[in-house]
Parts: structure tokens; sequence; C-alpha cells
């Protein structure tokens, strides 16, 4: 790689890195352009060259993060489309485990939730994608409309993985978690809160 996109590329991380700091340290309201350049040691005009405001920043953080989850997803997705493996959810679990400060201010709904309404979009419009690839490949028809369907499961997953990454340490591992997401969505509620037999009238 060209030294010049090697100074690029740290650049754009350090200002990446010292945002994501600052804004769990303060609250995204609270930072500056002048702090994260602070906090990076680089200048207000390297952060211009890269990034309009802070807004654009907070923007291709996100972007960063799915593009990179996505493709971690992308070989899991055939298996997903026949049946329900856990693979994808177990592969979310240990990319946040990774990634768990940027994920932390996500989740958190830093920069008015922008970044939380981008990131559950995505994966419920990857998700709705699975279910109905899903209901195509078994030849059968979705009880529940796909996209409370996606919302549903897309919102379980971002509620625990909230709670478990706000844990420290973790309360559980991503395998566990995993498991216990697969035995909901295969059983049920009813079934997990410890009712058993025919549903209630």
């Amino acid at each position: 790689m060209p030294a010049e996109d090697r100074r690029v590329r740290r650049s754009r991380r350090a200002l990446r890195d010292a945002m994501v700091s600052l804004v769990l340290e303060r609250g995204y309201a609270n930072v500056t352009v002048e702090d994260i350049t602070g906090r990076a040691d680089l200048g207000r005009a390297t952060f211009y060259t890269h990034y309009t405001d802070k807004d654009d920043l907070l923007n291709k953080v996100v972007s960063d993060l799915i593009e990179d989850l996505q493709q971690r997803l992308q070989p899991l997705a055939p298996a997903s489309s026949v049946g329900f493996t856990g693979k994808p959810v177990l592969e979310l679990f240990r990319h946040a485990a990774e990634e768990r400060d940027t994920y932390r201010v996500i989740l958190r709904g830093e920069g008015d939730g922008r970044a939380l309404r981008r990131f559950i979009d995505d994966r419920t419009a990857a998700a709705a994608q699975v279910f109905a690839a899903r209901a195509a490949a078994h030849d059968t028809t979705p009880n529940i409309d796909v996209e409370v369907l996606a919302r549903a499961w897309v919102g379980e997953q971002v509620a625990v993985l909230g709670w478990w990454l706000e844990s420290d340490p973790p309360p559980m591992s991503p395998e566990q978690i995993t498991d216990m997401l697969r035995t909901l969505s295969l059983r049920g509620r009813y079934w997990a809160t410890g009712f058993d037999g025919e549903l209630p009238a």
C-alpha cells in the first residue's frame, strides 16, 4: 500500500477512535470537532479533508461497521436461507465483542438515535430477505408479515446485545447467548416462560 494511503487510513482510524472514546465519556452532543482532533492529535484541516462535520464522521463509523459485519455474514447466508443455524447471530456477537465501543455508541442511541435507526434498518432488511428466502426454499408462506417478523427478531437481538455489551464482565459467552436466542426462536416465548402444551385461546 502506498505511503499516502497508509497515512489516510491511519488518520481516519485515529479520528474514528477519538470520536468513539469521547462519545462514550461525554455523550455525542458534548463532543466537538476540536475535541476529536485534539484526542487524535491531528489538525482541524486533516479532519475536514475527510469529513464535513462530526455527523459525517459518525455516519462513516456506522457505514464501516455495517460493511464489515455484512462481509462476515455473507458466507453464512446460503445456510441461513435453508434453516436457522444460529451462526449469523453468533457472528454478530463475536463482531460486537471485537468492536465493543463502536457498538456501544450505536446501541446507546448517540447522535439523536440516527446511528441506531440506521443499524436496525439495515439488520431488519437483511433479516427480512433471509426469512423470505427461507420460506421460498421450503415452499411455505409466513404466518406473520415478514417486516414485523424481521423487526421483532432484530429488536430482540439489539436489546440483548446492548445489555450484553454494557455488562462488565459479560454475563455469558456469545455461544450461550446464541443458543438461547436460537432456542427462543424455534420454541417461542410461551415455552420459554415455562408453559407447555396447547396455546391459550
